[in-house]
């Protein structure tokens, strides 16, 4: 706890010392938009002053400045090296993730996140997105079944109807032997009144397994409703 405390002491020391405003040449090659993660931005700004500022998960950040390439971001407890020769941020090594390393890179213009193309209602661009981020890490949890499941749920409850059946769709594309995936746009679709195309994937998903029972239930409401 000392050790930490005289770290932080020392970084707003240095930060104290140094002035805000940034010259003009790094500011051109740093503001913009840099990967958090697969599916997450962080936004790298400048106010009036040339004052480096922080866009991330809905926070206006405002770093310290350390010293002409180094920030630290008291929310997020890190020190962000910005290395403008390969248009990257870089997180100082510290005791918590000794050991690994933490690179954030810079998007290219125009260049968008998988979920982004997806509010945009751009279905193609964003399941080339979510794919990509599949073939480099199937693990990721950005493309994990259940995430995405959940989120066009998400969608759903909030009448969203278009966004929804987009989600369950390229969760399809990503897992197409998963029964559930198959299962939840037919939910999606009962949602949408579309007994036609809910009877279709209700069976698409019991054709996987036939053991599910969600999708056999909602598939006998249906059918007997349309024999009535």
């Amino acid at each position: 706890m000392k050790v930490k405390f005289l770290i932080l002491s020392l970084i707003l020391l240095l930060a104290s010392c140094t002035s805000e405003t940034n010259p003009t040449k790094f500011v051109e090659k740093v503001a913009g938009r840099y990967y958090f993660n697969a599916d997450e931005i962080i936004e790298v700004t400048f106010n009036k002053d040339l004052k480096l500022l922080i866009k991330w998960r809905n926070q206006n950040l405002e770093p310290l400045k350390v010293n002409d390439s180094s920030f630290y971001v008291r929310e997020l407890n890190e020190k962000l090296i910005f290395n403008t020769t390969k248009n990257e941020i870089v997180l100082a090594e510290k005791r918590e993730h000794k050991g690994k390393k933490y690179i954030f890179k810079k998007l290219k213009k125009g260049e968008k996140t998988p979920s982004e193309y997806l509010a945009e209602g751009n279905f193609e661009a964003a399941l080339k997105g979510y794919k990509a981020i599949k073939e480099k890490d199937s693990l990721s949890p950005v493309i994990r079944e259940r995430n995405l499941n959940r989120l066009g749920y998400h969608y759903l409850k909030k009448e969203e109807l278009k966004k929804a059946i987009t989600i369950f769709k390229i969760n399809i594309e990503l897992y197409p032997n998963s029964s559930n995936t198959y299962d939840s746009a037919g939910d999606a679709y009962v949602y949408m009144k579309d007994t036609i195309k809910a009877i279709e994937y209700y069976k698409k998903a019991l054709a996987i397994n036939a053991e599910n029972s969600s999708a056999k239930r909602n598939l006998e409401k249906l059918t007997s409703k349309s024999t009535e």
